[in-house]
């Protein structure tokens, strides 16, 4: 069996959701409530890949809601609660979505692997990285000639290059898409330098001299509240892939040749029965998720009951080989402009 490990978008979603699933006392309750609200699973699933393979699994709702991301304690004690219920119920392997995973790993939560009576087994969980940087470079690569980006001339911009998902995504490029010019953008200098070093290529840049030059730029970290840029100031054709969670560079970013891409989603070949994917505001929930949820899923297809994707900078060009290839053949495919337009307008 495997495992969902996701949350609300807002406070007001998680208790209209938690109103609809009949936890009445929890969802009248204020914030302090659902600070101490244990994690609920709240859905099993079943699902039939493109080639006839059949897998059970199940969402636990951590009941964590961005509100709490300033409260320290209550985020790591979440997302550990969670991982206990998955691994109690049995769960081969569970991957964490959302901020679940970003918690996990900004506030290093291997140092926690005892939780009341449970040591964790690691070797149950995944974040799901390894398919996101897969999805990311493939949503890169068809996408870019779709609005007349040429790669091999092309400037691409990495906003985030050091993280875990960041950096694999740039020995991607460097390695397999050959782009022209890799922009490399990150918040401290020194990981930049390693990474630069580590990729023999790529030119450091700050965010505000990358933007206007590149044609394509990778998000995948949180974006600067403060940032204000005159869209006209960027290329025409831009392509602006939204790694990032929440995705929100449609709200920032907008004008005449600029293409912005929900980065990191990917979409089943059929409906899955399940109400899950609702709670991350997809435009076919049916059949979008987030790439690191479906890389849970590919490892029980695959039998391959490992913590596939873990730590930071551990993702290898093999096992992106590797989670792409399984992707493709259990009946996956990575969302497009063409996609996300047919669905926004359906």
């Amino acid at each position: 069996m495997f495992g969902l490990i996701g949350h609300s978008t807002s406070f007001q979603d998680a208790r209209r959701k938690a109103m609809d699933l009949g936890y009445d006392h929890i969802a009248e309750g204020d914030l302090d409530v659902w600070c101490t609200a244990p994690p609920q699973l709240v859905e099993h699933v079943e699902i039939v890949s493109a080639v006839g393979k059949t897998i059970q699994g199940a969402y636990i709702d951590s009941c964590f809601v961005p509100e709490m991301l300033s409260r320290f304690k209550t985020a790591r004690r979440k997302v550990l609660n969670a991982m206990e219920l998955a691994q109690k119920k049995g769960i081969n392997i569970t991957a964490l979505g959302g901020f679940t995973s970003i918690i996990f790993e900004n506030f290093n939560l291997l140092k926690h692997q005892h939780i009341r009576n449970t040591t964790l087994q690691w070797e149950r969980f995944t974040t799901g990285n390894t398919h996101t940087a897969w999805v990311i470079c493939r949503q890169l690569e068809i996408n870019a000639p779709s609005v007349g980006i040429d790669l091999k001339k092309a400037r691409v911009a990495v906003i985030g290059a050091t993280g875990d998902i960041g950096s694999a995504v740039c020995r991607w490029l460097v390695d397999r898409t050959n782009v022209a010019e890799l922009l490399l953008v990150a918040r401290q200098k020194q990981p930049l330098l390693d990474l630069q070093k580590d990729l023999g290529g790529g030119v450091i840049n700050t965010l505000e001299e990358a933007l206007p030059k590149a044609d394509v730029v990778v998000w995948v970290a949180s974006m600067p509240k403060t940032l204000e840029i005159d869209s006209t100031n960027l290329q025409s054709p831009c392509l602006m892939i939204d790694g990032g969670y929440p995705k929100n560079l449609d709200a920032k970013f907008s004008g005449k040749g600029v293409h912005i891409l929900k980065g990191g989603i990917v979409e089943f070949f059929t409906d899955i029965g399940w109400s899950m994917m609702e709670l991350a505001e997809m435009d076919r929930p049916q059949r979008e998720m987030f790439a690191c949820f479906a890389e849970a899923m590919l490892l029980e297809f695959e039998n391959c009951h490992t913590n596939f994707s873990w730590g930071r900078n551990n993702i290898t060009l093999e096992k992106m080989d590797y989670i792409g290839n399984a992707s493709v053949k259990h009946g996956f495919s990575t969302l497009n402009l063409k996609t996300q337009f047919q669905a926004a307008v359906a």
